[in-house]
């Protein structure tokens, strides 16, 4: 089995005669956090919608190993639909229905919203939401769970949370991650590596590896360095080693 959860290899895609990725290459590997930053048009989503499969490159080569799910910033719940019923959804192979049941019931205890399988959306929580959103998107055989700005909707506060709690469900249900986020922040706390792409046509400008174990803190030096040489190679902070 290949080491490799997603392979990317000199992706270029053009929208008319705009091009927004330029002979990009990347490899993920299995069970890695990968999160995508860079200047806001640069082509993320582009990126993001050629990685699940919604779009295709004009020219290189994709490769995915396994089933893959998206994340988007307003949650895609069902208003008409409840919390157990939404859930159930990422479910619908499974034909016995007692089996359903007991995953759901899993998973919503995964997320911490036991006792609100029968509430409907309107009556959560924002972040309550965007954790349905994630139980949906874990249920069944999911390897690989593609995060568009998931938490870019939700107050400053909340986010955090949200932060603390994807940490805490990955690591009970371990799945490759690639995460595309405006917030620096963001991508420093979570992820394994961050990629850091250029102004449109988007290349990789740099990638940055981040070693200590999720959860981490706002403070943490890996988090505060990280942070500080994202901005520094988008432009916004100097490079004081220049100093």
């Amino acid at each position: 089995m290949s080491a490799e959860a997603l392979v990317l290899d000199k992706v270029t895609r053009s929208f008319g005669t705009l091009k927004v990725l330029s002979g990009l290459s990347l490899q993920i590997q299995r069970g890695e956090f990968v999160a995508i930053v860079g200047p806001s048009g640069c082509g993320k989503t582009t990126l993001l919608s050629i990685l699940s499969g919604h779009d295709k490159p004009n020219d290189g080569r994709i490769d995915r190993a396994g089933q893959v799910r998206m994340v988007y910033q307003q949650d895609g719940l069902f208003p008409w639909m409840t919390v157990k019923e939404n859930i159930g959804l990422g479910l619908r192979g499974l034909k016995q229905e007692s089996e359903k049941d007991k995953m759901v019931a899993d998973l919503l205890n995964l997320i911490r919203l036991d006792g609100f399988a029968g509430h409907y959306p309107h009556q959560l929580s924002g972040g309550m939401r965007q954790r349905v959103e994630l139980a949906r998107s874990l249920a069944g055989d999911v390897d690989i769970l593609l995060l568009d700005e998931p938490f870019s909707a939700l107050d400053y506060i909340t986010r955090l949370r949200m932060r603390q709690e994807l940490a805490r469900i990955l690591a009970e249900r371990p799945r490759t991650v690639v995460l595309v986020t405006h917030d620096i922040e963001e991508a420093a706390q979570l992820a394994d590596r961050v990629i850091v792409l250029t102004e449109r046509p988007a290349s990789i400008r740099c990638e940055l590896k981040i070693n200590s174990p999720r959860p981490r803190d706002l403070t943490n030096p890996e988090v505060v360095k990280t942070i500080h040489r994202v901005l520094t190679e988008m432009g916004i902070e100097k490079d004081e080693s220049l100093n």
